[in-house]
């Protein structure tokens, strides 16, 4: 038994939770592609945004595997944890290298809910998952550092009070390497938005809330730093494990969600006087769908379990992600074609779920970008990049 295996209680009542929250209620919002208030404020009235802070603070005090869980079932409910997912993986940045007047100041808020940490300012439009080369700077002004630049596919911000943001401390032409001189400031974003802040929605194939920003000469207190100037960069990497984790457990709860529904589908619609589902062509789809999701399932519980033990679960948190998002693909793809025309109409829920799940091939980093890591760091292969 992995630590996944014994938040039965926690994934029973994340999905008691969801039971208010139906398909009609994210299809209403994916039309009007509006932010989820009521099911991100139930969650954090429930206590489940707060899990992974600790009890001093007023959180839970629990395990990745307790966040992975809660995560993992509200994309088997049929919902997207996509607008709240963050509080998670960022929560890492501030725990593990905020300092105590800063933990002090804002845990508490976060865990009551009268503060969000949902926005995560990294990617820019010229560098994209180069992030040693982002041109946002910081510059020192007396008890300020002074923002200018851009910020792009920064989701959430418009609905977070809070944002974790990195930015270049150092010119780049005054470091040995492009990993230096990086640093990273906790941004209060009501402030921001009054002090030269622009905020610009992007919209896409999916209702994710994603934002372009604008910095200009946008003062944070030097209090707001967050560890030592120039070494972001390590702050935000150590976050990055727990984001890979946390997102391939939501791939698996979409996996779950096609398989269970192309399941049910393909046994009660009869053509030609029987079951779809009777069909090999139908059922060895489904059928491969969910092997190749209960192998990834297995990737990720393996990742976490190296996570929990203070171990380096690199290569296995990014193949869990990597795999659990391609077993989240084909589940769903067999899920639309199972359920063939009905499969694109809204009323289904289908289609709205087939286009969220297709991001995370793409977001929070490429397919591509793990395999070069794993071919660099785990097979001893030259860089590729």
């Amino acid at each position: 038994m992995t630590t996944i295996d014994t938040h039965d209680e926690i994934r029973e009542a994340v999905g008691r939770l969801c039971q208010d929250f139906p398909g009609s209620y994210w299809r209403e919002l994916d039309e009007r592609r509006a932010y989820p208030t009521d099911f991100v404020k139930a969650l954090t009235e429930a206590g489940f945004l707060s899990a992974l802070i600790p009890e001093e603070f007023g959180g839970s005090g629990l395990p990745l595997s307790a966040a992975a869980v809660i995560l993992e079932e509200i994309h088997r409910q049929g919902g997207n944890a996509g607008a709240c997912h963050a509080q998670m993986y960022t929560m890492g940045t501030l725990l593990r290298h905020g300092s105590d007047a800063q933990k002090q100041a804002y845990l508490p808020q976060i865990a009551e809910g009268t503060l969000r940490l949902q926005s995560f300012g990294v990617t820019e439009p010229t560098s994209g998952t180069d992030t040693g080369s982002l041109r946002t700077t910081a510059r020192r002004d007396g008890d300020v550092y002074r923002i200018n630049g851009q910020k792009i596919w920064i989701s959430r911000s418009e609905h977070s009070d809070l944002m974790i943001l990195l930015c270049r401390t150092t010119p780049l032409d005054q470091v040995e390497k492009k990993t230096q001189g990086l640093s990273v400031f906790l941004v209060d974003m009501p402030e921001a938005k009054a002090n030269g802040l622009t905020i610009r929605p992007i919209r896409t194939m999916m209702n994710h809330a994603t934002t372009e920003l604008f910095f200009d000469d946008v003062p944070v207190p030097a209090a707001n730093m967050i560890g030592e100037e120039g070494k972001g960069f390590r702050y935000i990497l150590s976050g990055m494990n727990a984001e890979r984790i946390l997102i391939a457990a939501e791939c698996i709860g979409d996996a779950k969600w096609f398989i269970d529904k192309a399941a049910a589908y393909a046994g009660e619609r009869v053509v030609f006087g029987r079951p779809i589902g009777q069909n090999q062509g139908l059922q060895f789809p489904i059928a491969k769908a969910y092997a190749r999701m209960r192998a990834a399932e297995l990737m990720l519980h393996e990742a976490i379990r190296l996570y929990e033990a203070n171990e380096n679960p690199g290569a296995e948190a990014n193949m869990a992600k990597m795999l659990a998002a391609e077993a989240s693909w084909e589940a769903a793809e067999a899920c639309v074609q199972t359920h063939g025309g009905f499969g694109f109409a809204e009323e289904y829920d289908v289609e709205r779920k087939f286009r969220e799940t297709r991001l995370y091939q793409v977001a929070p980093i490429s397919t591509n970008l793990i395999l070069s890591y794993l071919a660099e760091h785990v097979l001893g292969m030259p860089r590729s990049y």
